[in-house]
């Protein structure tokens, strides 16, 4: 049976087959170890980080005594549900993503990455639910993740929504108009917009 470590869009964890293609963690260890049953806590720290699945030979006992791993679709999943690069596994995508957020949102000097999880904490969680944003959807990016009304999830991607599942994006929708429910935190919003770009699942291509 799989773990209950895979990853909504809305940052919730849930058990499914699909392992996704990237994973991270939540700053520590917020399950138990002996039952790994689905926890009632959301994270360790503030820092959400998501992470090549394979680096420098590291084995893990996955939801054993240490951190709490977690497995996303992509990394447009893990923006949306609140995750940035990790600076040890991607610190090139790390220093990307943070020199695009400082762009998009004018700081006038460079944080450090608690800083960050800090703004991405604000943004991502209003208590115990996630912190959705209503939005234009002509100004949104490539990669922003919408909440749908019907309890989906659709990525943006050129003209098209993509329709998000566990295992990948499964089918396309006209890019929607109006103002929508975002998922995706503004700050890796204005990454986005600033020229910060993410892993998509192999699917998008072909659906998109």
């Amino acid at each position: 049976m799989p773990l209950p470590n895979r990853i909504r869009p809305d940052g919730s964890l849930f058990a499914d087959p699909a392992r996704g293609t990237l994973f991270g963690n939540r700053g520590g260890r917020f399950h138990d170890p002996a039952t790994r049953a689905l926890p009632k806590r959301l994270y360790a720290t503030k820092q959400w980080i998501c992470c090549v699945l394979a680096f420098k030979g590291r084995q893990r006992d996955v939801w054993g005594r240490y951190y709490t791993e977690l497995f996303f679709c992509d990394e447009v999943t893990a923006l949306a549900a609140g995750h940035r690069p990790c600076m040890e596994c991607r610190r090139k995508d790390a220093l990307a993503y943070r020199e695009a957020l400082v762009a998009g949102r004018g700081l006038k000097r460079l944080p450090l990455f608690p800083e960050i999880d800090e703004r991405l904490d604000r943004e991502r969680r209003d208590g115990r639910a996630k912190r959705l944003h209503r939005l234009p959807a002509e100004g949104l990016p490539d990669g922003a993740m919408i909440a749908a009304p019907e309890g989906e999830f659709l990525a943006l991607r050129g003209d098209r929504a993509l329709l998000w599942s566990p295992a990948g994006y499964v089918a396309t929708r006209p890019r929607p108009a109006g103002l929508v429910e975002v998922a995706t935190p503004p700050s890796s919003l204005s990454a986005l917009v600033n020229g910060y770009r993410p892993l998509w699942h192999p699917s998008a291509t072909a659906a998109g």
